[in-house]
């Protein structure tokens, strides 16, 4: 993994497109079923918006019905992190990019074998380089 990347404030703004500030920068979200990602054709691999990192790929998403791109499991556990979220009125665990902190989505125990976990993550956080 490259190493860590900070930005100014005004230079994310300037990188990024008004909704992947709001997301990646602000900690929002997209609404559900809206999202570039959320049905992908073909192989490929999910990068970070902010610094490129590679974060995920086609061979741990699953369609989890929820309106956002879903993987059971990170492309290297190395390139996320998470912390607790109570925003909202309830406990979440928020997931970013460890090499930029970019907001990425969260993560929850309610996914398919073998991890049993879902990483619910915004398109708006994302690109994506097919194979």
């Amino acid at each position: 993994m490259a190493d860590r990347i900070d930005k100014s404030d005004a230079e994310w703004k300037a990188q990024l497109t008004p909704e992947a500030y709001r997301v990646t920068r602000q900690k929002g979200t997209e609404p559900p079923f809206t999202g570039e990602y959320n049905h992908v054709e073909g192989e490929g691999v999910f990068h970070c918006v902010c610094c490129g990192e590679p974060l995920f790929d086609t061979t741990h998403k699953f369609d989890s019905g929820s309106g956002w791109p879903s993987f059971w499991a990170p492309r290297d556990e190395a390139a996320v992190e998470t912390e607790g979220d109570d925003s909202l009125g309830m406990h979440r665990t928020e997931v970013h990019c460890r090499r930029c902190a970019a907001h990425l989505g969260h993560v929850f125990e309610d996914g398919p074998d073998p991890s049993g976990l879902r990483y619910c993550i915004n398109s708006a956080s994302l690109t994506f380089d097919k194979e």
